[in-house]
């Protein structure tokens, strides 16, 4: 497969990670009535973020390892923050430990802010500050899918979508509460 098939399938799961976590705040903020749907969703939502947050892992190493694209300063950071969450998670999911939340979700939402401002970068190129002045500039796109689609989008809905799979995981419901 060549490099935009590939890119655009990663593109593809971005808009399946953020309907995700669009279907997760939907359920968060009307959870009176969704109890139900999220009681069911709850043990599958930790396997299905270790799941995004290891595709995101492999698609990042894909892009600099066999398509060559050399990661900026920014880059660096969302891989920093993305790298030990298939592992968290992984673990989490064989331990059924929902208290990983308290964790992932701090990590995943400093991951996410350093997307969205990589993203912001990318859209305004001035405001580029001098610590993406080494190699790469953190401005530059490798990929452009749909006209807005680039790395730092990609990554920024995996994070989503790890914060709102867990943000769910403790919601409390009535049939967590009375079984």
């Amino acid at each position: 497969m060549d490099v935009r098939t590939v890119a655009t399938i990663f593109a593809a799961l971005s808009f399946l990670a953020i309907g995700g976590a669009v279907g997760a705040l939907i359920l968060l903020i009307g959870r009176q009535t969704a109890a139900s749907v999220i009681a069911s969703l709850k043990p599958i939502l930790i396997p299905a973020a270790g799941i995004v947050s290891l595709v995101a892992t492999l698609g990042s190493l894909y892009l600099s390892e066999i398509a060559g694209f050399e990661p900026c300063v920014l880059c660096w950071y969302q891989r920093i923050a993305m790298y030990p969450l298939p592992l968290i998670l992984g673990i989490a999911t064989f331990r059924k430990d929902i208290g990983v939340r308290f964790s992932a979700i701090p990590i995943a939402v400093v991951g996410l802010g350093i997307a969205v401002y990589h993203y912001v970068i990318q859209a305004v190129p001035g405001l580029e500050s001098g610590s993406c002045a080494v190699g790469v500039p953190c401005s530059s796109r490798y990929i452009e899918l749909f006209e807005f689609v680039s790395i730092p989008f990609m990554a920024g809905a995996a994070f989503l979508f790890v914060i709102a799979a867990l943000a769910l995981v403790g919601v409390q419901t009535y049939d967590s509460e009375h079984s």
